[in-house]
């Protein structure tokens, strides 16, 4: 499998922790934005976090330097026309995905595989933008992508059994663990994970207790290792609010009505770690 050419559209966190992920199991990447100041960016992101695992002894320093070598970083789509796979990694809003996914169509081979990491959008909607809905599938890795195991495959009405398989059989060859389910609102980690999010933030907004507590609660009460107001902030929360509104729309309950307080923090760009503030002052 090593030989397959991977193609990655967005160079956000999530996008350059893919590529990151694919270059360190021999695989040749091209990581594509149209913002090069976002690829200068990913490419320090990436080369930090080798270094990291470097330092670890999870990979030696010849291992760093081949996998920083096959990433190929592009302000052009054209460059993934001969791929075998394209990860969309890009803003999680349909009317983008959707753009790029045509664009994807037309552009690359008939073999090719595209596949999103969209943490809540339907893979069928995107599907809709294409002429080959049986090689759409979802692939939405969890942040940060080098150290979660978890791949959520998402499979749409009409994706093929084969485009399945092989996206399985791919997904553990970079050593992580595919867990499949059906299309629908938010999956399943979303779906779960974001009203318990809203929840904290509500018992924040009503002074329950302050962030620390609640989050210190989850941690050692419910086994979680991370507080759901932390994760919000490393999420970043207008990623949660948009989130939680494609849920409310699609089920009208309630309890995915994003909390007041999340909205009045993106009001105020309190977004979390990558703005510097959220629940918790971070340091740049």
């Amino acid at each position: 499998m090593n030989n397959l050419k991977i193609g990655i559209i967005g160079g956000g966190t999530m996008g350059n922790g893919i590529a990151h992920v694919f270059s360190i199991h021999s695989f040749n990447v091209i990581l594509v934005d149209i913002n090069a100041t976002i690829l200068d960016n990913a490419k320090s992101n990436i080369e930090k976090n080798m270094n990291r695992q470097l330092k670890k002894g999870y990979i030696d320093i010849e291992k760093l330097k081949s996998s920083l070598d096959r990433i190929l970083f592009s302000t052009d789509i054209n460059d993934v026309k001969d791929c075998d796979l394209v990860i969309e990694a890009a803003k999680e809003d349909i009317g983008i995905k959707n753009k790029i996914f045509k664009q994807l169509d037309k552009l690359c081979k008939n073999s090719t595989i595209l596949a999103s990491n969209t943490s809540s959008i339907s893979i069928d909607k995107l599907s809709k933008a294409t002429n080959r809905r049986d090689k759409v599938i979802g692939m939405h890795f969890m942040n940060p992508v080098p150290v979660m195991k978890l791949v959520e495959i998402i499979v749409g009405d009409k994706t093929s059994l084969d485009c399945l398989n092989f996206i399985i059989g791919l997904t553990e060859t970079i050593q992580k663990v595919p867990v499949k389910c059906n299309d629908s609102p938010g999956f399943v980690s979303n779906r779960i994970l974001m009203p318990m999010i809203n929840e904290a933030a509500l018992c924040f907004q009503e002074g329950v207790a302050t962030a620390e507590s609640i989050d210190k609660i989850m941690k050692l009460g419910m086994g979680h290792p991370m507080g759901p107001l932390k994760l919000a902030d490393l999420i970043g929360i207008d990623v949660c609010i948009y989130i939680l509104n494609i849920l409310y729309a699609d089920f009208n309950d309630i309890k995915y009505k994003p909390a007041k307080i999340l909205l009045e923090m993106n009001k105020n760009n309190k977004l979390g770690e990558k703005t510097g503030e959220g629940f918790y002052n971070y340091e740049f």
